[in-house]
């Protein structure tokens, strides 16, 4: 019988026959099954894998994932109004020229010895958003928003040594369900109860009797965001962390760090520990990444000691006049202290830390006020405009930042039935938050950014009036 002739996939390492005998002969087995023996049978598959035949030829192989690519409906190609997490803003050409050079794409992880001008660029990075939230101390960030207030409750936890959070029911049901799963995990072990503070149905603002009710000696903190996840400023942010600090509580703030040219720092307010999003600073969007959180608090050392995350620290060296940067209070992090530490180093997003340093230090303390009152007034008109719009009304009447919400429930037909039809328009609609708050009936959250045009704006409510009439 001839030998079954073996396929060998030019694009996947190590996947000539001889190779992967050789490979086996090295550590000592025959097969490679013996490799998934630990494997429960139960939960091995069965039967092999529906395949198709490999694509041998470079060349076709791009034209085949171009044309799966092609299939896509891009933010490029098309006017987006999407936001609720992940929000597109412009990237200057700096960003992605620093994002590309080596000594940051291929050495943005690791120790001193590698370290290319990395370590400086994480400290000027620590450095900026303390500048923006009004706080001295700003981690290396973690993977995202939600893992940093995942980070940020568990800190007040161990602070207070109480086991309860308070959090606004308008918060991201994505952030909520990352917190939830941080404070089912816990290291201490009592688990941190979460428990959801109602909202003012005329305004979306945090219901503050609602609050005081709540409120008790159990609660380690009180968790607002401000600008929330459905858009509005939180104008009772200040007396919200009166509330939290009459009560013995810490007073946790998220932020978008791009509005903080026009709405003020959570410093001034009573916060804390500021947590939030770096993605809305030179960073694309991507699918799957692009996420980048932080952490910021006072000068103290009762905070710094409850930091799970890297901080980066500078200091003279003995070249009189120069500098260096290092990893500072490095013995509380699980890498110094394993199983003993209060709290484990997630990952960390080395690129994206010195991608949005760069934007900030191209930006500086103007830009960011002319970006956040550009951002505030498109947002305004594009509010006026659409409320206009029969079978349209904005349930809210808070002021807004960049996202709002528009509720069609007057115009008979479903956001999946708009968005649909505003496709065929080459836009791509607000995002359905009909199944997350069902209490706000058939809605949209709508973004507007500083790449919306006036123009823009206009062609949507155009649109709309064409697809609701």
């Amino acid at each position: 019988m001839a030998k079954k002739e073996s396929v060998i996939y030019p694009y996947i390492p190590n996947s000539v026959p001889e190779i992967k005998e050789e490979m086996l002969k090295e550590i000592g087995i025959k097969e490679a099954e013996t490799l998934y023996g630990e494997i429960p049978n139960n939960l091995r598959f069965k039967r092999k894998l529906n395949l198709p035949k490999p694509i041998l030829a470079e060349w076709e192989l791009k034209r085949h994932v171009m044309d799966i690519l092609g299939k896509n409906k891009t933010c490029e190609e098309n006017l987006n109004f999407l936001g609720g997490g992940c929000w597109q803003h412009y990237v200057p050409a700096v960003c992605d020229e620093i994002a590309s050079r080596s000594e940051f794409l291929t050495a943005y992880a690791g120790e001193v010895y590698p370290d290319l001008g990395k370590y400086q660029a994480f400290f000027e990075f620590q450095s900026e958003i303390g500048e923006l939230v009004g706080m001295d101390v700003v981690s290396l960030p973690t993977y995202s928003w939600g893992c940093a207030a995942g980070n940020a409750v568990r800190m007040a936890s161990r602070m207070t040594a109480r086991n309860e959070v308070l959090l606004p029911e308008t918060i991201s049901p994505e952030r909520l369900a990352i917190i939830r799963t941080f404070c089912k995990s816990a290291v201490r072990k009592a688990r941190i109860d979460v428990r959801l503070i109602s909202y003012d149905s005329k305004t979306g603002l945090l219901d503050l009797e609602s609050l005081e009710n709540e409120i008790s000696s159990k609660t380690a903190a009180v968790y607002i965001e401000n600008p929330s996840y459905l858009g509005f400023i939180e104008s009772q942010s200040e007396r919200i962390s009166k509330i939290a600090h009459d009560n013995g509580a810490m007073s946790i703030v998220g932020v978008d760090p791009i509005s903080l040219g026009v709405v003020a720092p959570p410093a001034d307010y009573g916060a804390d520990i500021v947590v939030g999003t770096a993605q809305t600073l030179g960073i694309h969007m991507n699918c799957g990444g692009g996420g980048i959180g932080f952490i910021a608090s006072r000068d103290e050392e009762k905070y710094v000691a409850e930091y799970p995350s890297l901080l980066i620290s500078i200091s003279n060296t003995v070249q009189e006049g120069e500098y260096g940067f290092g990893i500072c209070a490095y013995q509380r992090t699980s890498y110094a202290s394993r199983d003993k530490a209060k709290d484990w180093v997630g990952t960390t997003t080395g690129l994206w830390t010195i991608v949005a340093a760069v934007y900030m230090a191209l930006m500086g303390p103007c830009g960011f006020k002319e970006i956040g009152q550009t951002i505030i007034q498109k947002a305004h008109y594009a509010i006026k405009l659409l409320s206009e719009i029969g079978g349209i009304s904005l349930p809210f009447s808070s002021n807004s930042f960049k996202e709002f919400i528009v509720n069609f429930d007057g115009a008979g037909m479903s956001v999946t039935d708009v968005n649909k039809a505003l496709l065929s328009h080459s836009i791509h609609g607000g995002k359905d938050i009909s199944r997350e708050f069902p209490e706000l009936g058939n809605s949209a959250l709508y973004c507007i950014t500083e790449i919306h045009s006036r123009q823009d704006i206009e062609n949507l409510v155009s649109a709309l009036k064409e697809i609701l009439k």
